[in-house]
């Protein structure tokens, strides 16, 4: 379906059907935008964490090749990423986690990717590793798996209820000439304590993330009978909070979220304290900003020896590394949390 379908349909299924909860206008929207397009990089919408440094996959590929030596370094383990971008992260990780003796031998790579545009870029950047590629997560195959997310779950579809004086409704995306929002069907009060929604004013907007919550479940279901430990680096807060965090971005720009349907980057922020929740009977390292856990792995150390073998490119290097972890950048917004078996021991990166 192109973009330009996409608005006609949409706007043909509203005035059929009535106005669209969130969750389905996010969820086709985003469908639409990823299946046609690479949005990575300068030329594109957004630039993600691992096009800004080698770095980045880097630090990850060492913290995934020690939790594999934490599991008891298995002879073949599924190293598998959800929505792998270009497979930049996934490249970057593979090389460095090489270094550990046995780790490249034991990887069985899986990625989880639904775009056809997407999925080639990937073969081509990982095209030396015999990856296998899946629509969904529930897709991967047994055994001991570590699983990294970055800036995924932020595109999961989310719901948002507003509150009004007669209670809580959902919220819907209706059109007239343009797509506008729209109080939906009225929500009782045992629902909405039932997702977690806490005390509110008039006219505040709290958002859930049905998808997300289901993937952890199902994840933290498998962590508890066999080896695994998922990842998680994405933008967010880390307390379940208040307010309308829908975005869209196009060419680096913020746009209005329902302006351009499957023309922009649309996103909302991750609730990682919904996701924590949602983990058992798997365990979950605290909440850390990115920042936090790049420096604990020793990122800070890394871009020195790269700046001083490279110099040509230190000033590169140095500021991509700052970008990454300090607050001014990607270090306090973007956060990081893990879930995992109940008998590994604590995950690197995340202790004080």
């Amino acid at each position: 379906m192109s973009d330009t379908g996409l608005d006609a349909f949409l706007r043909r299924q509203i005035q059929a059907t009535g106005a669209m909860p969130v969750g389905e206008f996010m969820q086709r929207c985003v469908a639409a935008y990823y299946a046609g397009r690479d949005p990575f990089g300068r030329a594109g919408d957004f630039t993600t964490a691992p096009e800004i440094s080698q770095m980045f996959g880097e630090v990850i590929g060492l913290w995934a090749a020690i939790v594999w030596q934490m599991m008891g370094s298995p002879a073949e383990f599924i190293l598998a990423e959800l929505g792998p971008g270009r497979g930049t992260l996934m490249a970057d990780a593979l090389r460095a986690g090489a270094t550990l003796p046995g780790f490249r031998e034991a990887v069985r790579l899986h990625l989880v990717e639904t775009s056809p545009v997407l999925r080639e870029r990937q073969r081509a950047t990982l095209s030396e590793f015999g990856a296998v590629w899946h629509d969904e997560a529930g897709q991967l195959p047994a055994g001991p798996m570590i699983l990294i997310a970055n800036e995924f779950f932020d595109a999961l579809p989310i719901e948002q209820y507003v509150l009004r004086a007669d209670g809580w409704h959902e919220r819907h995306v209706t059109c007239r000439d343009q797509f506008a929002f729209t109080d939906g069907p009225q929500v009782t009060e045992r629902r909405m304590a039932e997702l977690g929604a806490p005390e509110a004013k008039l006219g505040e907007v709290f958002e859930v993330n049905p998808q997300a919550r289901k993937l952890i479940q199902g994840l933290a279901k498998r962590f508890a009978a066999q080896p695994g430990a998922l990842l998680i680096l994405d933008y967010g807060h880390d307390r379940t909070a208040l307010g309308d965090t829908l975005q869209a971005v196009r060419l680096h720009q913020p746009v209005p979220a329902l302006q351009t349907p499957g023309e922009a980057d649309l996103t909302a922020h991750v609730d990682f304290a919904a996701l924590s929740r949602a983990a058992e009977p798997a365990k979950v390292s605290p909440i850390v900003g990115q920042g936090s856990f790049l420096r604990r792995l020793g990122i800070e150390l890394r871009a020195e020896r790269l700046a001083a073998a490279r110099p040509d490119k230190a000033d590169d290097l140095v500021s991509g590394c700052h970008r990454l972890i300090n607050p001014a950048g990607m270090g306090t917004l973007f956060k990081v949390l893990a879930v995992f078996s109940p008998d590994l021991p604590d995950l690197p990166g995340f202790a004080p």
